[in-house]
């Protein structure tokens, strides 16, 4: 659970995840109504509006960044979700091209340091998940599991494997651009931590940084179109992570040639169809993520006058309800429970602009609100109770909990 900074605002959140919960169930209770045909998903609709009205009122004068940190039991809990699975072997998803039989080959033979987690890109991140607490909590009961199974994945051997399988003609476009994106965020994350053992990683670690920042800046040039959508292949999210590596790592090429393409495919978008979300198996906010983006590139005046077009209709003032969390029908089935992650991913982005505007903006209550609201609803189904969603959300819940992309 997520402490607060003081005792009253966390009683109002917490009173605030009740009621939502209670308004959630009643919505999906009226949305199976089809009995009477009296249109009940309005009323559910009154009742989650009315619910996280209070809760937005109760947040007004809260800038994103003025939650509470992780605490160590929710920590442990997270880690233990990646070391759960980041050398679970199978199930697995492979994204993988056989030109003959000698392609068929076990996950663990054609990716060897990150072959767990049912799929690279979660392997990937799911490492950056360990790496991200372990600096935040050095000596809590799970570090010395996390060290061992880190250093397991990231030996030269290993890497040097991963590079060979990258490089192969065939391979152009794997893991591009969400899994080399998180790639480069857990660089990023081993490039902020002064530890010893963490610097041998990164040094490992290296010609695959160098192989993946390649790639990205050699495709961004190419790339004609944006890719406007709410899961892997979208640009927006991917773009924010390599920009927060390129950062770390001093590359101003990268910067760059990101810089180029929010000039060519963002500056000029107006009204931003936020209303058209979420698709169905969403895990990633197609408006919000390019608004978290651009935050990153413009100066905060310029930001503020381009998010007054992207996005016209939000609020200027707190205590007005905008953006209610998505509802999860079934967290077993592993394309529905995406939309976990998008309530997940909605906070941060949420926190993300908020943070990029000035502290006297009206809007910050409302985003402020807002991202209250989808953390509450997300944070409890974090549970690991199905692989489908306890092999990544994990990751997306260490994101935003320790606010991952604010700094």
């Amino acid at each position: 659970m997520l402490q607060a900074s003081h005792n009253a605002r966390h009683s109002a959140s917490a009173g605030c995840a009740r009621s939502y919960r209670v308004a959630l169930q009643l919505l999906q209770n009226a949305l199976r109504d089809t009995a009477t045909g009296k249109r009940m998903d309005r009323v559910g609709g009154i009742v989650m509006t009315l619910t996280l009205s209070v809760c937005a009122m109760s947040a007004t004068a809260v800038h994103a960044a003025d939650y509470g940190p992780l605490d160590a039991s929710a920590a442990a809990r997270f880690a233990g979700l990646a070391l759960k699975c980041l050398h679970q072997e199978y199930p697995n998803h492979i994204s993988h091209t056989l030109d003959g039989d000698a392609d068929v080959r076990a996950p663990h033979e054609l990716t060897p340091a990150f072959y767990g987690c049912l799929d690279w890109h979660s392997d990937v991140h799911g490492h950056w998940l360990l790496v991200r607490l372990l600096r935040s909590f050095p000596d809590a009961p799970f570090a010395a599991a996390a060290r061992t199974e880190l250093a397991r994945s990231l030996t030269p051997a290993n890497i040097a494997g991963e590079v060979a399988y990258m490089q192969r003609a065939d391979r152009a476009s794997f893991e591009r651009p969400y899994g080399l994106a998180w790639l480069l965020q857990l660089c990023a994350e081993l490039r902020q931590w002064q530890d010893p053992q963490a610097q041998l990683w990164l040094a490992t670690l290296r010609p695959l940084e160098s192989e993946v920042a390649t790639r990205f800046r050699s495709w961004l040039p190419k790339l004609h179109y944006p890719i406007r959508i709410g899961e892997h292949d979208q640009t927006a999210f991917a773009f924010g992570l390599a920009w927060d590596w390129a950062i770390a790592a001093g590359d101003a090429p990268m910067r760059a040639a990101l810089s180029d393409a929010a000039r060519r495919f963002y500056a000029a978008d107006r009204a931003c169809p936020l209303n058209f979300e979420p698709s169905g198996e969403d895990f990633l906010s197609p408006c919000l993520a390019e608004a978290d983006f651009m935050r990153r590139v413009m100066d905060r005046s310029s930001y503020a006058r381009w998010l007054t077009a992207f996005l016209p209709g939000m609020p200027r003032r707190g205590g007005v309800p905008w953006l209610l969390p998505a509802v999860v029908t079934d967290r077993s089935d592993p394309k529905l429970a995406h939309i976990d992650g998008l309530n997940l991913s909605r906070a941060w982005m949420l926190e993300g602009i908020a943070h990029a505007l000035a502290p006297g903006d009206g809007r910050v209550a409302v985003l402020t609100a807002a991202a209250r609201a989808h953390r509450d609803a997300a944070l409890p189904a974090v549970t690991g109770e199905y692989y489908d969603g306890g092999h990544w959300l994990g990751t997306y819940a260490v994101y935003l909990t320790t606010g991952a992309g604010l700094h």
